[in-house]
């Protein structure tokens, strides 16, 4: 089957690569010339774990190609998938959908045979509707089925997401759309995969609806994380005694500075301003994003009270191990680590920062940090330094050369990933999330 992918970002091009691997004929298709031509060149523009390798191997294997031409790609295609950004619109936090729309114009101009259109992109209640008369007023005379599909793929770990889905939500009341739908996801239905057909409003609001259960979960576990501080208890503990509860589970328990990336944000906003669309406000998701984003500030503050207090803190120098929203990523977006600077720079606080991968990223928006090219290059004359993402490379580090090269042995672990008996062992004033 041929498939064309609209958008070769994040989830057009990690989907892309999939679909190919599984056998199909895949055209990803983006308008960004650059981006094209770096792909053509074998360089990813993104950072996701084994992309580079999955992407080599079926562009080897003729499977996988990329172009600007929109026509050209969408010629023959089956299935035509939308996998262009839904940013928050600027002003009111509504998703913008104006990429969106953009791709269904062209596509109901230009498609010159059957197809079912998908829309992979996280877009609010009724898009697809929307999608569906778009086409319809281009004056297509083609057989045209519009599906939601919506993705599930963690930053990080999106390949093995793909491959090895918890669901698949197809979101249709086509029967043309099903079937075609149905042979796009055949290798991954042998594999038991189970797939949900919905109808496509349905399909539409279970993406944002997980998204902000997942963002809850975390919100959640950071107040009682606060709630622990207070009493003496262990989040750690309290995290692992809750997750055991089968109606509960483990994920998305452990505590730290807030949740940011792509998804939880920007989800959480655009199921709000639906909601109030539809005068059916959701107050828990309302006070999450709002506690979401007075966390950030306050880790700043939590850093800022290990120097002394804000007047102690003045004019010295903090080290940021870790700048991307999560770890095997380069992704900046609402990351903590922003807010903590920014709280922290307007402290009058020097800061230091480094991340494996996310440091051409985060320049633009980190202004008031001094990058550095390695962990012990920020660390160095540092009055504390604080972990704000979890990556392996600050999971072991060499603690007797930390204490050499900071100005005082002062450690923030926003992700609690050392131990604090063995920290103090280690000389070291050492503060974490939810754990005394």
């Amino acid at each position: 089957m041929k498939i064309a992918m609209v958008g070769s970002g994040y989830v057009g091009l990690v989907s892309g690569a999939c679909f190919a691997d599984f056998g199909h004929d895949v055209v990803c298709i983006d308008k960004d010339q650059s981006k094209i031509d770096r792909l053509h060149d074998g360089v990813m523009p993104i950072y996701e774990p084994g992309l580079d390798a999955l992407v080599e191997s079926n562009v080897a294997a003729g499977r996988l190609s990329f172009t600007t031409d929109l026509a050209e790609g969408i010629a023959g295609a089956q299935a035509i998938f939308i996998a262009v950004g839904t940013p928050s619109r600027r002003g009111d936090g509504h998703a913008d959908l104006s990429f969106v729309h953009a791709v269904a114009r062209e596509v109901g101009e230009k498609l010159a045979n059957d197809a079912v259109v998908v829309t992979k992109s996280t877009v609010p209640v009724g898009t697809g509707d929307e999608v569906e008369r778009i086409i319809a007023e281009t004056g297509c005379n083609h057989r045209v089925a519009v599906v939601s599909n919506p993705e599930f793929l963690r930053e990080g770990a999106a390949i093995a997401d793909f491959k090895r889905p918890d669901r698949i939500v197809i979101g249709t009341e086509d029967d043309f759309g099903r079937e075609v739908m149905r042979e796009v996801y055949r290798p991954l239905f042998l594999n038991e995969s189970p797939i949900l057909f919905v109808s496509r409003r349905s399909a539409e609001l279970i993406k944002y609806a997980a998204n902000a259960f997942l963002a809850t979960k975390i919100t959640f576990i950071n107040e009682i994380a606060d709630l622990c501080e207070k009493v003496g208890a262990n989040v750690q503990d309290v995290s692992r005694g809750i997750g055991m509860d089968n109606r509960i589970g483990p994920k998305f328990l452990h505590a730290g500075p807030g949740y940011g990336g792509s998804c939880f944000p920007k989800d959480t906003l655009a199921l709000l301003k639906t909601a109030e669309d539809y005068d059916s406000p959701i107050r828990i998701v309302e006070a999450v994003a709002k506690v979401n984003e007075s966390r950030k500030r306050a880790m700043g503050r939590k850093v800022i009270d290990a120097l002394g207090g804000p007047e102690a803190a003045r004019g010295k120098k903090v080290a940021l191990l870790g700048l991307t929203f999560k770890p095997n990523t380069d992704d900046m977006r609402d990351s903590p680590a922003i807010a903590i600077a920014q709280a922290l720079g307007d402290a009058g606080v020097n800061v230091a920062g480094y991340d494996p991968e996310g440091m051409e990223q985060a320049a633009p928006l980190m202004p008031e940090v001094q990058m550095c090219k390695s962990p012990y290059e920020a660390i160095e004359g540092a009055d504390a330094i604080a972990i704000v993402t979890e990556w392996d490379a600050f999971r072991a580090l060499d603690f007797p050369r930390v204490k050499a090269l900071a100005n005082a042995p002062v450690l923030v672990d926003l992700r609690n990933i050392y131990k604090p008996d063995h920290m103090l062992a280690a000389g070291f004033t050492y503060l974490s999330i939810g754990r005394s």
